[in-house]
C-alpha cells in the first residue's frame, strides 16, 4: 500500500468515526510505546524512527506519564520496606565503659 492508498483508508475511517487520526499520530503512538519497552533504549528509538539528533527523540518521547512514575516509586518503596535493616549494635559495643565515660565526659 502506497502512502495515498494509506491517506485515502485514514479519511475513510475519520469519517465513519468522526474522528481526526494522521499517519503521524501512529508513528508517534508506535514510538512512545517503543521509549516505554525496557528492552529499547532511548538510542535504539531515534534511529528506528531517522531522527537526526537524540535530543529531538529525547524531548518528544522521554516524558513519562504520571502513572508509570507513581508505579516505579510505589515499587521502590515496597522493595524498601522489605528489606532487612541490621539492628544497630548497642552504645559503646565492645569498649570498656569507663573509657568511654572518660572519652564523652561521663555521660553514658
Amino acid at each position: 500500500m502506497n502512502y495515498e492508498a494509506l491517506r485515502a483508508v485514514f479519511r475513510r475511517v475519520n469519517t465513519l468515526l468522526g474522528a481526526n487520526w494522521t499517519m503521524h499520530d501512529l508513528r508517534h503512538t508506535a514510538a512512545i510505546r517503543m521509549r516505554r519497552d525496557e528492552t529499547l533504549s532511548l538510542r535504539d528509538v531515534q534511529e528506528i524512527l531517522g531522527h537526526a539528533h537524540l535530543a529531538t527523540t529525547a524531548e518528544t518521547y522521554l516524558a513519562e506519564d504520571q502513572e508509570q512514575i507513581i508505579r516505579r516509586v510505589a515499587q521502590h518503596l515496597a522493595a524498601r520496606e522489605k528489606r532487612v535493616v541490621p539492628p544497630s549494635p548497642p552504645v559503646g559495643a565492645g569498649y570498656d565503659a569507663d573509657d568511654l565515660n572518660v572519652l564523652f565526659g561521663g555521660q553514658l
